[in-house]
């Protein structure tokens, strides 16, 4: 199982903002290793060494690992080596230094690595990106979240949402948050600020990763296993949904049939179309009306749909007709329930374009050409992508919009 960890990255030789995104770059290119999370960069004093250095540039980054801490270490040491690292003195100035904070919550002290790192409650520098991205996540020794270290060390707290929280009070379920693109929204809606609720159907384990790295985020997060493919179990799900925390802020429908991989990929066309319908489209349908009529009754609220921003231009073979079926009736479904729900509540579609989900890792080179082709901005789209996207709209930044698909393909227009 991929364990989160966290990770400083600064330097203040050289070009200092070009060292530290090649060295986010050098991490993301590893195999075992996934960046979900980099703060924003910030500028500070040396803290310590010789005297007469520059300023630094330092950062934070989360990731998801398989590797273990020793393996991560070597990572790290091979990416500053390559990245001109030299270590003159203790504390001296330097192209880039990447510092292992936290590691899921192990303590070690050895001649080799010691964690938690052993000042990061110390270190302004390390705690206000760390708590920009994870203020929930727990210091395994002294017990404290980062926001609490961060704030014992500022000497004061803020009175209502922290900048960068502007969701929080927010109670959110985003079905189908097991993986792909469900997962991120989940996540980066908790980075906000939001409380979440987690839903699969299949797998629980991967279920509870989901909420453990909402709490992780400072958010309180539930499971709730549910079929969708079955009307009960899709009805049952928005009464659980509901009780759970006293009502719902935001929707956000992220569930999907997959079609394209495993077993599913040889279903006949038949037996896909019916998947797509009943969990893309009649989950969907379902789920939206319910909830967003309580969302109604309680004085507002946001729903996201999920479209697909190929569905209204077309694509030729089985795939684009089966989707287009399914996403175009979702995005049109959406726009009218927007009309139905309104003032109260938001109603929005997000629709992805080439997204590099579990198909698109495997996908030939044939299609990773394409997808480039077609994409202006030249790069696959991610479901953090999507899920920037998600955690905007439901935010009180986009109260002027309801009713709107919107496209999240990298400025594709076919």
């Amino acid at each position: 199982m991929a364990v989160t960890a966290y990770v400083a990255v600064g330097g203040n030789l050289g070009d200092r903002r070009a060292y530290l995104d090649r060295a986010l770059a050098a991490l993301r290119a590893r195999p075992g290793v996934a960046v979900t999370r980099v703060s924003s960069v910030y500028e500070t004093a040396p803290v310590g060494g010789p005297p007469g250095q520059g300023p630094y540039l330092n950062a934070v980054a989360q990731i998801e690992t398989d590797l273990s801490p020793d393996d991560l270490l070597g990572v790290f040491l091979d990416i500053e080596q390559q990245l001109d690292r030299v270590r003159a003195e203790r504390d001296g100035p330097r192209t880039i230094d990447l510092d292992l904070l936290f590691y899921g919550d192990a303590v070690r002290a050895d001649a080799r690595l010691t964690l938690p790192h052993p000042r990061l409650h110390e270190r302004l520098f390390v705690l206000q990106p760390l708590a920009e991205i994870a203020p929930g996540v727990v210091h395994p020794v002294l017990k404290r979240t980062a926001a609490d270290l961060l704030a014992d060390r500022l000497g004061l707290r803020p009175a209502g949402p922290s900048p960068g929280r502007e969701l929080t009070g927010l109670r959110a379920l985003v079905t189908g948050s097991t993986s792909g693109i469900g997962r991120a929204i989940a996540l980066e809606l908790a980075a906000g600020g939001a409380d979440v609720l987690i839903h699969g159907r299949r797998f629980p384990d991967a279920a509870e990763e989901t909420a453990a790295g909402v709490r992780l985020a400072g958010g309180r997060s539930t499971v709730l296993m549910a079929d969708l493919r079955d009307r009960d179990q899709c009805l049952k799900l928005a009464d659980q949904a509901w009780a759970a925390w006293g009502g719902l802020d935001v929707l956000a429908n992220s569930a999907g049939a997959d079609t394209l991989t495993g077993e599913a990929a040889t279903w006949p066309f038949e037996r896909k179309l019916a998947e797509l319908l009943a969990v893309d489209v009649t989950a969907t349908t379902l789920l939206a009306r319910d909830l967003g009529r309580r969302m109604k009754s309680a004085g507002g609220g946001v729903i996201l749909n999920m479209g697909w921003d190929q569905a209204d231009t077309g694509m030729e073979g089985d795939s684009g007709e089966l989707f287009a079926a399914a996403k175009g009736a979702v995005m049109a479904f959406s726009k009218s329930l927007a009309m139905s729900l309104a003032p109260e509540v938001r109603v929005h579609c997000l629709a992805p374009g080439w997204i590099q989900t579990a198909w698109g890792r495997g996908a030939s080179a044939a299609w990773q050409e394409r997808v480039l082709r077609e994409t202006p901005l030249r790069r696959w789209g991610t479901p953090e992508d999507v899920a920037a996207a998600a955690r905007w709209l439901a935010s009180p930044a986009a109260r002027y919009l309801t009713g709107q698909v919107v496209r999240v393909n990298g400025g594709a227009v076919r």
